[in-house]
This record gives C-alpha cells, structure tokens and sequence, in this order.
C-alpha cells in the first residue's frame, strides 16, 4: 500500500500550486483590453469594415480614441462594456470560422441579407450596427443555436 506522503496528488501541492496558477490564468485589464482590441482589428479587417463601422462595434468611443487604441492597443485601459463587446465579437467570428469553414464565406457571411428572425431579411452587420450589445447577443446566440450550442 503506497504511503499518504508518496502521493503528489494531496491537498498540500494542489495549495501550494493554487496561487501560482491563479496570477498567471488572469492576465491584467491592460493585457486583456491589448489581446482584444488586436483581435479586433484583425476581425474588422476580415470582415472589411469601415472606421465608422469598427468605432460602432467597440461601443462608439471618441475617433480620436479609436485611433489611439488602433495605434497603440498596449496603451488601452478598456471599460466592462467594451471588454464584453470585444468577447462577443470574438464569439461571433469564431462560430463564423466554425460554421463556414471556408474563410471568405464566413467573412462575408455579416454582410449578406439573412432571412432568419433575428434578422429579418437585413444583414446581420446592420443588427449589429444597432450600437446595443443586446445585438451582439442575439447574432451570438443565434450563431451559437446554428452551431448546437445555447439555445
């Protein structure tokens, strides 16, 4: 019978190796607002949107805002809004990705007429455009329910 202190999975080194893993699996607000804001520059470009359409996505910060963040994502202390609308908008490329695997359809996929009831014929570019992040949680939801995910 092997001894309680040969075993490497007791209580003392899962404490011991808590904290340690808790400061690296929770990257600071400057280093979450920099991976977002890149991610979503990448996405815009994918997607071809305009200035106006970006600054509209990200909450409608100030141009001159925008510009900074777009120069200088290190440099951006993002707000709880933004944070959550740069998370729905990574969702919503990502199911995209995984829904059309191939890449100009699920880029271009934002920009197409869409009869389904969240859209209602217009594209879900525009629903998004509402400039509400309701909107962005239905184009989420909706994708997430095509994927089998949420309903």
């Amino acid at each position: 019978m092997p001894s309680p202190t040969a075993s490497s999975t007791g209580p003392s080194s899962s404490a011991s190796a808590s904290p340690e893993r808790r400061q690296r699996a929770e990257p600071s607000a400057t280093e979450m607002s920099a991976a977002g804001l890149r991610a979503f520059f990448n996405i815009a470009h994918d997607w071809e949107l305009s200035i106006d359409e970006q600054i509209v996505l990200l909450g409608s910060p100030g141009r001159s805002t925008f510009f900074k963040w777009r120069a200088d994502p290190q440099s951006a202390r993002l707000g709880r809004d933004t944070l959550e609308r740069l998370s729905l908008l990574l969702g919503i490329y990502k199911a995209l990705q995984i829904l059309l695997p191939q890449p100009a359809s699920a880029d271009t996929w934002i920009k197409r007429p869409n009869s389904a009831p969240p859209f209602g014929g217009r594209r879900a570019l525009d629903r998004m455009l509402a400039g509400n992040v309701s909107d962005l949680v239905a184009v989420r939801e909706y994708l997430d329910a095509m994927r089998g995910g949420w309903t």
